[in-house]
């Protein structure tokens, strides 16, 4: 190839044979799609998602491949969710509106084609999930900087639903105007949090005497800032995106390291992987007696199971003043040596979920 014609006649002579090769993929998946039907198979499969990427990442490896793995996981996770779409269409609850970073994990795992129901709390789409109006649901469980999301895991200790996946997300802030230069902006649109996370920047750029509006949401944020040519909003990159409002500067968080941990909830148990996770809730009976939590962890390091998490939570039980314990730990509640564990302890414990574990946990 020795002229720039030349190399645009083989990119699109490629992207014939993808195109061919993509849909003898779906026609597969559609077959998948009508045994998964008769036999009620989970259409979501994350194990075999994560199994799917793991090998292709060793692949293009071992072919000196241009493509790494985030790379590999852009494409393919886009191509697993148009292929669920032909399986089986399924709505996805998430907490919106439209544009949030709940709604950007929830578009990184079911695609821009999924059918999505953005509800305004997180207690709704818990509702939404039980009353059977979604398959799936994506909330915040935990942020690496102001740690467990309390409401989330109030809900999962009294729902049928449980978690069947998650997915860690780094946070980026994004500094959107359709002004042209900083001294025509006269106000300024985000969370409450959204200031706070973004003060060094603010100050660098003499934008913190100017009026700092808070809004329910960093998506309202856009919407008022694309209304406004003398305003500008923080706020996320799929936000900005969605409403079309021009980015200024990208990742103007103080932090560059804050992460955020979403969970999907449904109605299913995964099936084992070799990379598991489980999440309980734990009401110990003799909970006011001293060392009933070290020995009832003591049957978990018996067991050699590693715990990654434990978190207590007020119990809210008419009772009176208690405790529950959210745990994670490393494995599937089917594993025999994790059914061991679990069995002597049966009355005090609420399963939440078996899922494969995310990447970069926090």
């Amino acid at each position: 190839m020795k002229t720039l014609d030349d190399c645009r006649e083989a990119i699109d002579a490629i992207d014939n044979e993808m195109l061919e090769l993509l849909n003898k993929r779906m026609k597969v998946v559609e077959r998948v799609g009508e045994i998964k039907n008769e036999s009620g198979g989970a259409i979501y499969r994350p194990e075999r998602e994560k199994a799917i990427i793991q090998r292709l990442e060793a692949q293009s490896k071992a072919a000196s491949g241009a493509l790494n793995k985030s790379a590999i996981e852009a494409i393919f996770l886009e191509i697993f969710a148009v292929s669920r779409n032909l399986e089986r269409p399924e709505k996805i609850a998430y907490l919106g509106p439209e544009g949030t970073f709940t709604h950007q994990a929830a578009e990184s795992r079911f695609g821009a084609m999924s059918d999505y129901i953005s509800v305004s709390s997180i207690h709704s789409v818990f509702k939404t999930l039980e009353s059977k109006r979604a398959k799936f649901g994506v909330v915040p469980i935990e942020n690496s900087k102001d740690g467990i999301v309390g409401e989330t895991l109030d809900l999962l200790a009294k729902s049928t639903v449980k978690i069947v996946a998650e997915l860690y997300m780094p946070i980026h802030m994004s500094f959107v105007t359709k002004a042209t230069r900083l001294e025509d902006i006269k106000k300024i649109y985000s969370k409450d949090k959204g200031f706070g996370q973004c003060r060094e920047f603010l100050s660098e750029h003499d934008l913190i005497n100017i009026e700092h509006i808070p809004v329910e949401s960093t998506a309202k944020a856009a919407i008022l800032a694309s209304e406004d040519p003398n305003s500008a909003a923080i706020c996320s990159h799929i936000a900005a995106k969605l409403y079309n409002v021009p980015t200024m500067f990208e990742n103007i968080e103080d932090e560059h390291d804050s992460s955020t941990r979403f969970v999907i909830l449904s109605d299913f148990k995964n099936a084992v992987s070799e990379h598991d996770k489980t999440s309980i809730l734990v009401k110990l009976e003799d909970a006011k007696e001293a060392g009933s939590l070290v020995h009832f962890l003591k049957d978990f390091d018996d067991e050699k199971i590693n715990l990654s998490k434990i978190e207590s939570r007020p119990s809210k039980d008419k009772s009176g003043f208690g405790y529950w314990f959210y745990i994670d730990f490393y494995g599937h509640i089917d594993d025999s040596h994790i059914q061991k564990v679990l069995s002597k302890h049966d009355a005090e414990v609420t399963w939440l979920g078996s899922y494969v574990k995310g990447e970069d946990e926090l």
